[in-house]
């Protein structure tokens, strides 16, 4: 038996995963074309872009020396660009890939002509991205995945690692209270009470410590209400159970979905409650032992 203190015992945990109602829901979340969809509301509450607390990620990363003029930067899973430009803000060359073309292109829509020079935006799924013939082993300062798919897997983690020659930045849930839709749609599509505890930030978490590398680790809770329209919704939750449930026709599914978003929405639009507690680690690729 691996003892909780080797790198194998934590990657097998992860692996072993793969039965749970969270690995079902990862699966859900992992499309480009659910982020397609989500990208029309994504970033466009306040306490949203508030919660993803830039300022406060950027003073982490200067405290680990991971933030200075002319550095290099790659992100993955940049999503409509909000870290990306901070950084670029900050004096850093990035380069931001993501695999959701509508989240780029809200990003294209935002990105200001003062930070184009130094931002590079690529489509790209990072699970099947060939860092070899990219050329990106040891050439960046600073890799960062924030809430992103990308790096939900122990090879796609140490792919990320791979990149960089000073330091990473993840972030995930650490905890989630999942909104009453998802729970509510699960238990009518799936047969099922929905039991998601979001568990890969935990397991990147150990299995740092069991190679000798010691993380800067910050929890914060989030909460906003999201106001979305019923057929953004609809379409949101279709692409996401499209993915999960291989039981049901489309059409079923949409039956389904439709019936259950029109019992609950006051003048076509949806409120989505939000909450959860991520957890932010920010840690050197040179073990310190």
């Amino acid at each position: 038996m691996d003892s909780i203190f080797n790198k194998s015992f934590w990657i097998k945990e992860w692996e072993q995963d793969k039965s749970s109602d969270t690995y079902a829901v990862h699966k859900g979340f992992s499309t480009p074309q659910y982020w397609d969809k989500a990208s029309a509301t994504y970033d466009k509450s306040e306490r949203e872009v508030q919660d993803r607390r830039l300022e406060k990620t950027l003073g982490l990363l200067k405290q680990k020396g991971l933030l200075f003029e002319g550095m290099t930067v790659l992100e993955i899973g940049c999503g409509t660009g909000l870290l990306a430009m901070a950084l670029a803000k900050k004096g850093a060359q990035v380069t931001a890939l993501d695999f959701s073309q509508g989240m780029l292109d809200r990003f294209y829509e935002r990105l200001t002509p003062d930070l184009a020079d130094r931002i590079t935006i690529l489509s790209e799924d990072w699970h099947r991205l060939d860092i070899k013939k990219k050329g990106w082993a040891k050439q960046f300062d600073l890799v960062i995945a924030f809430m992103s798919p990308g790096v939900a897997t122990s090879d796609a983690f140490f792919k990320m690692m791979a990149c960089s020659k000073n330091g990473c930045a993840v972030r995930g849930w650490a905890a989630r209270q999942q909104h009453e839709i998802l729970t509510d749609l699960w238990k009518k599509i799936m047969g099922t009470t929905l039991q998601d505890k979001p568990q890969s930030i935990l397991y990147k978490i150990n299995l740092l410590f069991s190679m000798g590398f010691f993380p800067d680790i910050v929890f914060d809770t989030v909460e906003w209400d999201q106001k979305i329209g019923l057929e953004q919704e609809f379409d949101n939750q279709l692409a996401f159970f499209s993915k999960v449930n291989d039981k049901n026709t489309t059409a079923e599914l949409g039956k389904t979905i439709r019936e259950y978003l029109e019992s609950i929405a006051s003048q076509n639009v949806i409120t989505k409650q939000q909450k959860g507690l991520t957890a932010t680690v920010v840690f050197s690729v040179t073990p310190l032992i």
